[in-house]
């Protein structure tokens, strides 16, 4: 059997997350965490958006990680970045990880705002 690595054209990938971490390109992130199309860096939570708005031509698609289990995005959040042009979806963030890993493969032009589990 042959393994090949995949490639992932937007950026890296999300490796792993655990209590409060991601890891993501090998490095360990404590915290809540940002990852664009062109940057990675801490995540201040849903006051913080700015670094997405600045960003929202290259974004097709956020995706909204919540912690451990699902809940509503605030609605001037949404409302802030649909007005932007930014699509939004929300889920817990282990499928977040997963998602954004599958989007980035696919070289889909992705973004994802991650609170830790």
């Amino acid at each position: 059997m042959r393994v090949t690595e995949v490639h992932y054209p937007g950026g890296p990938p999300v490796e792993g997350y655990g209590p409060g971490f991601f890891r993501v390109a090998g490095a360990v992130h404590e915290g809540a965490l940002l990852l664009l199309p062109d940057a990675m860096a801490g995540w201040g939570g849903f006051g913080d958006l700015a670094p997405i708005l600045e960003r929202s031509d290259a974004i097709d698609v956020l995706l909204m990680g919540m912690g451990a289990e699902i809940r509503a995005l605030p609605g001037d959040v949404r409302a802030a970045l649909e007005g932007a042009g930014i699509g939004v979806e929300i889920m817990a963030t282990p499928p977040a990880c997963r998602t954004y890993n599958v989007l980035l493969g696919e070289g889909r032009r992705v973004a994802a705002a991650l609170l830790p589990v």
